[in-house]
Formats: structure tokens, C-alpha cells, sequence
């Protein structure tokens, strides 16, 4: 059986192991070469694994001169840790504090709101009311045909229609015109020919 590829992640914990055990800087053509020697990472890899060890802020990298170098020191991967770590604590501290700021403010709307007679009475009022309207609005979806509104954009509808075959019927005419001049033929002929009626004109 062929041996199993080394997954992503092996490769990132292999690849940092080099500069962890070797305390020193490299070139990407360095880590090329080592990568398989050392730690049996296919050197066609090695540069996409770097650079996603980089993007994690787990190995730093600089130009020197026309080189690029590269480099990890175990402390790196603590001190990110402990960063990691201070700003989930701080984010803990903001939530509490937000949480502690929303309960007194939920206090102090209760005390400004006592309970009575005369408030419950209020609250039952609108309760009863929305549910009015709700049954209203329900109902009044049930004859939407009706809706002053939808009238209303039926009435532009028929208009619009209207217009458009007026427009039409005109442009039919003096189509009809110039055809039967230019071609000495009958106007009664070419309605036939088509099956327009003699009162197309007053079908709107």
C-alpha cells in the first residue's frame, strides 16, 4: 500500500517544526530543499504552506536586500496564544458589562412604568385593537379586487390600453393610405386581404 500524503495541517506543524528546532532564518528555496529532506513535505508544497503559516501570523517574514527571509521562534506561537487568549478575556469583560448595562436599564424602564390598574387596562385595550385590525386586514385581503387602490391602477391600466390602440389604429390608417396610393390598389381589398372589418376604427 502507498504511504498516505501528509494532510494540510501536518504539513504546517512540520514545516514550523524546522524553524522551532533550527532556530535560524531561511529562504523559500531553503525550506524547499529541507522541507523533504527533513520533514517529508513535497517541495511543490512548501510555498503554499508558508504562506499560510504567514497569514496566521505564526512565521514572520522580511525583505534583506533582494532576499526574502523567513523565520519562528517557539515564543512566537505563545505570545499569539496569549494574545488570542487577553482579547476572548476582553470580549468576555465587554459582554458582561453590556449585559450588566442592559439589565439596569431594563430596571429602570419597569420603574418608570409601574404596574396599575389604568396601565394594564391601556396594554388590554391595544391588544384588542391590534387584533382588530389584524381581522380587518384579513378581511379586507379577501376582497382585494375591490381595494380602492387596485381600482385604481386598473383604471390607468384600461387607459393606457386604450391610448395604444388608438395609436395603433392611426398608424393603420395612414399605412393603409400610403399603400394604396403608392400601389392603385383599393383600400377595400387590402381590409380583406388582412380581415380588418370596415369598423375597426370603432373598436375601442
Amino acid at each position: 500500500m502507498a504511504p498516505r500524503g501528509l494532510s494540510a495541517e501536518e504539513k504546517r506543524t512540520r514545516l514550523l517544526e524546522i524553524f522551532h528546532e533550527t532556530k535560524d532564518f531561511y529562504q523559500l528555496k531553503e525550506l524547499e530543499k529541507l522541507g523533504p529532506k527533513m520533514k517529508g513535505i513535497v517541495s511543490q508544497s512548501v510555498k503554499e504552506v508558508l504562506q499560510s503559516l504567514v497569514d496566521d501570523g505564526l512565521v514572520q517574514g522580511d525583505k534583506i536586500g533582494s532576499s526574502n527571509f523567513f523565520w519562528s521562534f517557539p515564543s512566537q506561537r505563545g505570545a499569539m496564544m496569549q494574545n488570542r487568549l487577553n482579547a476572548a478575556q476582553q470580549n468576555k469583560i465587554n459582554h458582561k458589562q453590556q449585559l450588566t448595562e442592559l439589565r439596569a436599564s431594563i430596571e429602570s424602564e419597569k420603574l418608570s412604568r409601574p404596574d396599575s390598574d389604568e396601565r394594564r387596562n391601556a396594554l388590554s385595550k391595544l391588544t384588542a385593537a391590534q387584533n382588530e385590525l389584524s381581522v380587518l386586514e384579513k378581511e379586507l385581503s379577501q376582497y382585494g379586487a375591490c381595494d380602492p387602490a387596485v381600482v385604481e391602477d386598473k383604471k390607468r391600466a384600461v387607459l393606457l390600453a386604450k391610448e395604444a390602440t388608438a395609436r395603433w389604429t392611426d398608424n393603420y390608417s395612414i399605412l393603409l393610405s400610403y399603400f394604396t396610393r403608392q400601389h392603385s390598389i383599393d383600400a377595400e381589398d387590402v381590409r380583406k386581404h388582412l380581415g380588418v372589418e370596415e369598423d375597426y376604427e370603432d373598436i375601442f
